[in-house]
């Protein structure tokens, strides 16, 4: 059971992680009016980002506004409406640990994570791991096809907001309304957040095939039926299959393995043209979420028992070290079987 909820849309926020996607969501709330508080773990940047109003290090571009604060103290965070979790999945639950010690909560606040991943220990959506280590709180997930560079620029774009609470999803929707950027609502969560994690793993096939040279006939073939894999282990573990035909998860899905932006497509790229995960991972800042999203998917899927050839293959390209064209060979040669079923 959560706490009461205010149906006043909220009119302070904090939002936690400063990479680009962070950066770009607070800029977004305060330009929607609220007075926003800007959390990152790296003091000289977040002092940069103060004095400056740009994040030099990820998005050089957006100027943010004056009605944001950066800080890199998390004790020196005044209590808010909204919490916006920005950070790593694989720091998700040590940051929501740091915000229970840090004592900011008072029991009333929204918690969103605009996070897509998949807890590796735990197979738990971030929103369960947020709700975990927080509980007593309303919580919600933003998902879509979102590339920050774009939505910095002001360039049109759409997210689906959800949460179990019709209320907060239209709360939060009217706080992720601008005249640039439409947001949709929707009460399932699973769907959402299983959407957008698994996405990643096929933003990372596309790239090994364009890597490959393989054209477009193939990358269309390997998104669409990377699809049905998407369908098939989200329904399995409680999300419904129309979300997956969504914005967080077709839409996703074509955004992120078409766009010159996606970290996960530009790993498989690297990947395909000959580079090592090793080599890929040391020459980048940014953290591409379907590395790790890989490994926990596939755990998720033996699980499950859910058949999942494309993602088979990628997993042993991550993690096993097998050469991307081994990995095509096993996948065309495959038994064929009907489209359906």
């Amino acid at each position: 059971m959560t706490n009461s909820i205010n149906l006043t849309p909220p009119t302070t926020a904090i939002v936690l992680g400063a990479g680009s996607w962070g950066t770009t969501l607070a800029a977004l709330l305060a330009m929607r009016g609220l007075k926003v508080q800007f959390w990152g773990r790296d003091e000289a940047l977040m002092s940069e980002i103060q004095s400056t109003r740009h994040n030099q290090r990820y998005l050089p571009a957006l100027t943010l506004p004056e009605n944001l604060i950066a800080t890199h103290r998390l004790d020196a965070l005044q209590p808010a409406d909204l919490l916006v979790f920005v950070v790593p999945s694989k720091a998700m639950r040590h940051t929501a640990g740091l915000v229970k010690q840090a004592g900011i909560l008072r029991g009333n606040e929204i918690l969103l994570t605009c996070t897509k991943g998949i807890e590796l220990d735990t197979s738990q959506p971030m929103s369960e791991v947020i709700g975990g280590v927080l509980p007593g709180h309303a919580l919600a997930a933003l998902s879509g096809p979102n590339h920050a560079e774009e939505i910095a620029q002001r360039m049109p774009a759409a997210a689906v907001v959800a949460s179990a609470q019709g209320e907060v999803a239209l709360q939060l929707q009217s706080c992720f309304t601008l005249p640039s950027f439409r947001c949709y609502t929707s009460d399932d969560v699973l769907g959402v957040e299983w959407a957008g994690a698994l996405k990643n793993v096929y933003a990372i096939a596309a790239g090994i095939t364009r890597g490959l040279q393989l054209g477009d006939n193939a990358i269309a073939a390997l998104l669409t039926r990377g699809l049905a894999e998407m369908v098939r282990l989200g329904v399995s573990v409680g999300g419904r299959p129309e979300t997956f035909y969504g914005l967080s998860g077709v839409g996703d899905l074509m955004a992120t393995c078409y766009s010159e932006h996606s970290r996960n497509n530009r790993v498989g790229k690297l990947l395909g043209q000959g580079q090592s995960l090793a080599e890929i991972i040391a020459s980048t800042r940014m953290v591409a979420e379907g590395v790790p999203n890989t490994e926990s998917l596939w755990h998720c899927a033996q699980k499950h028992q859910v058949r999942m050839p494309i993602l088979d293959e990628i997993y042993q390209v991550l993690y096993h070290d097998k050469a991307p064209k081994d990995a095509l060979r096993e996948l065309l040669g495959r038994n064929p079987r009907p489209e359906v079923g």
